[in-house]
């Protein structure tokens, strides 16, 4: 028998063990004793996140959300999944200016990470109506304006691929028990919402420093550029709050969710505050001129492994972005976008300017990498099953 020969049959017996585990869990789940079962294991100091009561937690729910997170036969031609943009190594994000579809449709925007995507209170980069988990799939899946996995009109097409597959067929019966209708779109989307809530991300170098008191855990360079960080001079903390760097949050327990959008002079076309007509952000869904230009704050943990950044993706590391924040403001000097983003009428009053030192802009940029938690673009359970 050949070396290729034993190496196909092999990756066969571990597709047929894994669908036999799988299979497994969801007989046990089926019995009663796996329902509603799931524990988070967060640390202490990290509240829980919101789960609404028509959708909540189980080990098989979690577990078939993420089969179907990594599923190409949810998309047209069969070729992307939502882990082709959302890639785990890379912090769920793709390493890419701009997301292409299925179709090879160039969005207009970066693809956002899902760390900690339980504790967004927005979901896109610009949407103030994107802010629930459940519905959210339903974009991707049979959007149309970007292109993503390309199935508008083909809903039942999912369903039958779904019901004719034995491993899926039982684990939706598993998951959802209690619907009439086990097999549907409504709980493609609530598995895929199920198993993003787990994507949780408190253990970064940084994380053991500050809360579990492990002074070797960062380096000097790293805690100096905390202080930077979080001081008025730079006033980064103003919308890259911790426990989770970002100004726009929601967990249980907390009386209202915190929502923010900011101008952070990316552009001002023509010198009028303008922003390029793909991408005006909050401006495009409200119609407010002084909403031109204002995005969701992204989260920045893990933003090591998140490049290129910005909601267009158009500045390639860290050290361009610091250097964008330094000026307050992008100056483009030529071409259609040409303008002074410093000089952007409806900039956010925190994007002022500052100056640092070789030093201590290296000293902030160690800082931006003690956030990353190798743990979480490791985690088994989070990648592609076998």
């Amino acid at each position: 028998m050949t070396k290729k020969v034993r190496a196909f049959r092999w990756q066969s017996c571990k597709r047929k063990l894994a669908n036999l585990i799988f299979l497994l869990i969801c007989l046990y789940a089926h019995n009663g004793s796996a329902q509603n079962n799931f524990i988070w294991n967060l640390p202490s100091w990290v509240p829980t996140p919101i789960v609404p009561a028509d959708n909540l937690m189980s080990v098989a729910k979690v577990d078939l959300g993420r089969r179907l997170f990594y599923e190409k036969n949810l998309s047209i031609n069969k070729t992307m999944s939502c882990g082709t943009c959302h890639q785990q190594e890379k912090a769920f994000t793709d390493g890419k200016r701009v997301a292409i579809g299925a179709t090879r449709e160039k969005h207009s925007k970066n693809t956002p990470t899902l760390t900690n995507v339980a504790y967004s209170a927005i979901l896109t980069w610009s949407d103030p109506n994107a802010r629930r988990l459940e519905d959210h799939p339903l974009t991707p899946l049979f959007g149309v304006d970007p292109v993503e996995m390309g199935m508008n009109g083909q809903g039942l097409r999912i369903v039958e691929f779904l019901e004719s597959d034995p491993v899926y067929n039982m684990s939706f019966r598993t998951s959802f028990s209690e619907s009439k209708v086990k097999v549907s779109i409504k709980n493609v989307a609530k598995s895929l919402a199920a198993f993003q809530r787990t994507l949780v991300s408190f253990s970064s170098p940084y994380d053991r420093y500050r809360y579990s008191e492990d002074e070797s855990a960062i380096s000097t360079s790293a805690k100096n550029g905390e202080k930077l960080f979080f001081s008025e001079r730079l006033n980064c903390f103003q919308c890259h709050q911790a426990l989770f760097f970002t100004d726009s949050y929601s967990f249980s327990g907390l009386p209202f969710e915190e929502i923010a959008f900011h101008n952070t002079g990316l552009y001002n076309l023509s010198g009028n505050g303008g922003y390029p007509v793909t991408n005006t952000g909050l401006h495009k869904h409200t119609g407010r001129s002084d909403d031109m230009g204002r995005f969701r704050t992204p989260s920045l943990r893990n933003i090591a492994l998140t490049a290129p950044y910005m909601h267009d993706g158009s500045i390639d590391t860290l050290d361009e972005v610091l250097e964008f924040y330094s000026r307050g403001g992008r100056k483009i000097e030529k071409g259609a976008l040409a303008g002074d983003g410093a000089r952007n009428p409806f900039k956010s009053s925190f994007v002022r300017g500052f100056l640092l030192s070789p030093t201590e802009k290296r000293e902030v940029v160690s800082f931006l990498k003690s956030l990353t938690d190798t743990s979480f673009v490791q985690e088994p359970g989070y990648s592609l099953p076998r």
